[in-house]
């Protein structure tokens, strides 16, 4: 198999839309749908088979929604999930973030962007919806009570562990000046980046190291913050007045 190959698993209750995205994708070099599921059960079992690189996730789907689903995939498989909703609301948005999803995307988002979208997530960079950006944006300026408030169902990555609860008052507790005790002073460079937007290849640029080097940064800030994903690190990055 090429390994530039980018396998997709769609997880979607409505089969018209799993047919629309598949046509969609055939239609994208590199990219490769190898399985879809109806439910969220259906895309945890499908992604402890099948392990394909990325997963389009419908937020709302019976039974285990999407967000419970994304919670089980980002704990047990290196998968990265890539959230589609019809609306940006803010328990979604913030549920969907929390559960460790690498990206979230409005339905009505153009083709290509889904495209380059599914690509990104694959390399390992995040992605957010405009619209979604300006809702975080929003809440970092009024001190972040919604993101307080997504958190206060608790979204553990599962049992036994004990993952950061990105959001939550007392995350920042301890500043930046904690955070530089945990992280050495490139890794507060990359996380700092990363609260910024930055893609992996921009962080490359900036800090003159390779992409390699990068992605070992952020995996290292993710372990030693005991984070799921990259969009945590940047929830962080804020929180802290990194960025």
């Amino acid at each position: 198999m090429n390994q530039d190959l980018i396998t997709v698993l769609l997880a979607d209750d409505h089969s018209s839309i799993r047919a629309g995205l598949r046509l969609l994708l055939e239609t994208a070099e590199g990219i490769e749908v190898i399985g879809e599921a109806a439910d969220g059960a259906g895309a945890v079992n499908q992604v402890s088979t099948l392990r394909p690189d990325v997963v389009l996730m419908d937020a709302r789907m019976p039974g285990i929604d999407g967000i419970a689903a994304t919670r089980k995939i980002v704990a047990g498989f290196s998968t990265q999930v890539l959230m589609l909703t019809t609306f940006d609301l803010d328990e979604v948005v913030f549920g969907s973030l929390r559960a460790g999803a690498a990206g979230f995307l409005l339905k009505s988002v153009e083709p290509a962007q889904l495209i380059d979208a599914i690509r990104r997530v694959a390399a390992g960079d995040g992605v957010l919806a405009p619209e979604v950006t300006r809702k975080l944006l929003r809440e970092f300026a009024g001190g972040g009570a919604v993101l307080a408030e997504a958190g206060a169902g608790g979204c553990p990555t599962g049992p036994g562990t004990s993952r950061r609860q990105v959001g939550a008052p007392s995350s920042a507790a301890g500043g930046s000046g904690e955070l530089s005790e945990q992280l050495t002073p490139r890794e507060l460079d990359v996380l700092a980046a990363l609260g910024r937007g930055l893609s992996n290849a921009a962080i490359a640029q900036e800090l003159f190291v390779s992409l390699a080097t990068v992605k070992t940064h952020v995996s290292n800030i993710l372990s030693k913050q005991q984070l799921n994903s990259r969009m945590q690190a940047a929830i962080l990055a804020r929180e802290v007045g990194l960025a």
